[in-house]
Parts: C-alpha cells; sequence; structure tokens
C-alpha cells in the first residue's frame, strides 16, 4: 500500500474514532425532581470503571457546563472510569447558584440543590455507579454550593472539595429566606459575617432535622488575597466542619508549600477528614489542583476505595 494512501486511512481512522468517543451530553428527560429546572449535563467515559464512582462539578458565577467541562477532570475520568455531572444553572442573569433559599438549604426542600441530587440519582441508577462513592467540587459558586450539597444531603455525598467558598449557610437571605434564589449575600462575601463554631453546627444540622448519621469529608481551598470572596470565610468554614465532624479546630498537622510553592495545608482529625489550604497572596482566581482533588477523593483507586460510611469521626 502506498505510503499516502495509508496516510489517509489512518486520518480517516482517527476521524472516526473522534467522532464515536464520549462527549458532554445533556439530558433532557425527566431525572427527577428539579423544581428549579437546572440544566443537566453529564460525562461518560467510553471506559467505565466497574461500579464507577460520580463526580459533580457546579460551576463559577457566569460559567456554564461547557465551561466546566474544559477543565482536567474529563481527562481523569478517562484514565480513572469515573462519571462526571455538570449542572447548569438556570439562574440567566449571573449565572450563580442557589445558594440563599430555605428550599436548597434544606434536606428534599427543593432549590438547585435537589435538581442536582435528582441528577445524581438518575446517573447511579442508568450507569449501575457506586453510590457510596458520589463527590462534589466547584470554584467559586460552584464552592458555595459543595458547601450546600454536602451540608443538606450528607446521606448523598461522600465528600466535596471547595475552592474559594462560603461557609453552608452564610449566604442565606436574611428573615423569610424561602423563595430567595438570586440573593447576593454582601456581609457574607464581604468577611462580616463571624459565627461561633457551635452556630455554624446548628446551621447545618438544622438542614436536615433528625439526622444523626454519617458526615462527608471535607477539604478547602482559598486565597489570602481573594477580593470576591473575604478570606475571613475561609476561617468561617474551618469552625463551622471541624464543629459538625466533632473535630478541634487545632490542627494536627500543617505541611508548608503543597501541593504548590506558597500553600500551606493544614490537616484536622484523624485520617485527614478535613483539610484546608491557604493560599499565599493568591485572589479569587485560584488555580484548581485536580489531582489533589482526585488523590483526596480517592478517584484514582481500583479497589478497597474510600466509600460513603467509612472512616468518619462522627
Amino acid at each position: 500500500m502506498a505510503p499516502s494512501l495509508r496516510k489517509v486511512i489512518a486520518t480517516a481512522a482517527a476521524l472516526f474514532s473522534l467522532s464515536q468517543a464520549a462527549s458532554l451530553e445533556q439530558i433532557t428527560q425527566d431525572f427527577g425532581p428539579n423544581p428549579t429546572n437546572v440544566s443537566f449535563y453529564i460525562y461518560v467515559p467510553d471506559q467505565l470503571a466497574p461500579k464507577p464512582a460520580v463526580l459533580v462539578n457546579p460551576h463559577w458565577c457566569h460559567g456554564t457546563a461547557a465551561a466546566a467541562f474544559g477543565s482536567s477532570y474529563p481527562a481523569l475520568a478517562r484514565k480513572h472510569g469515573f462519571i462526571v455531572i455538570y449542572p447548569e444553572s438556570p439562574h440567566k442573569a449571573d449565572q450563580c447558584w442557589d445558594v440563599s433559599s430555605a428550599e436548597t438549604l434544606t434536606h428534599n426542600g427543593g432549590g438547585d440543590s435537589l435538581g442536582i441530587v435528582s441528577m445524581v440519582k438518575w446517573t447511579l441508577a442508568k450507569y449501575n455507579a457506586d453510590p457510596s462513592r458520589v463527590f462534589v467540587t466547584g470554584v467559586s459558586s460552584g464552592a458555595m454550593m459543595t458547601n450546600v450539597l454536602i451540608g443538606s444531603y450528607p446521606d448523598v455525598f461522600a465528600a466535596g472539595s471547595a475552592w474559594a467558598g462560603v461557609p453552608f449557610g452564610c449566604y442565606a437571605a436574611p428573615g423569610n429566606n424561602a423563595g430567595v434564589y438570586g440573593y447576593w449575600n454582601d456581609q457574607c462575601a464581604t468577611g462580616k459575617v463571624k459565627r461561633a463554631s457551635e452556630e455554624w453546627k446548628a446551621i447545618v444540622e438544622a438542614a436536615y432535622p433528625g439526622y444523626k448519621g454519617w458526615r462527608p469529608k471535607f477539604q478547602t481551598f482559598h486565597g489570602t488575597k481573594d477580593e470576591v470572596l473575604d478570606y475571613v470565610n475561609f476561617g468561617e468554614q474551618i469552625k463551622e466542619w471541624t464543629a459538625v465532624l466533632g473535630l478541634s479546630e487545632t490542627p494536627t498537622a500543617t505541611t508548608e508549600n503543597t501541593p504548590l510553592s506558597g500553600w500551606t495545608k493544614t490537616t484536622y482529625g484523624p485520617n485527614g477528614w478535613f483539610e484546608a489550604y491557604s493560599v499565599a497572596g493568591v485572589t479569587h482566581d485560584i488555580r484548581v489542583q485536580a489531582d489533589t482533588v482526585v488523590k483526596f477523593f480517592q478517584l484514582d483507586c481500583t479497589s478497597e476505595c474510600f466509600s460513603w460510611g467509612q472512616g468518619s469521626p462522627v
């Protein structure tokens, strides 16, 4: 066969392969309760692990599912065989998430959080995925939603990773916040909302009245020069989640310059159940280290992996 013909055939085969490869797909069928009409996008690699894990990756304000899909998580999903859900905000004015309403801050109460959980349940059933290995991570508004999901739905998520976010309940609209979906809480954003650890704990526990079960593990990252969501929110998240998990606010270990120079990791409690990364000199435009998230969630694991119900200090 002539070299030129071999090249043509090889090129055609490559193009055919690309056309058949997995891509971002929108799910338009009924997938369960979705009171605010959150759009559902999903990425399912061609080769899934047996009982694959599920990662939820809500976008930032003014973002989209397609924009979030541009991160390194799809490549990591292909490598490790997990599924990624990319919800898209229905709030078209700013494309932020509902982290302020009574509905979203309540287990099975409604809001954006319930729509996202419906996506998870649909995915678990459709792909025979592992219900004990469901994770969530996001940046900015996506980090706020990460806090909301692990607070309102500790029975669904095994762990969360928040990048430049705020504590659960910090953005709640004052007074009667039922149906207040698009509220910008300037007090929280500018670091003026400060509470005692037990107050934060009570807010989380009120999201799911009577729940005494297992709580997800969590990691949070925040730049010290964040000009959008004040660095105060980093410390308030530490107070909140250590209280919820029954841990001391005093770290059990401190590691400098990890995963990058100028990043300081503090670990709380046994088994590194809660981690906090203070990022010196960095603004709201924090660089997500997806490999660090994958390692924390053990999405790179193939046997005896971390899962819901294991290791929690409470």
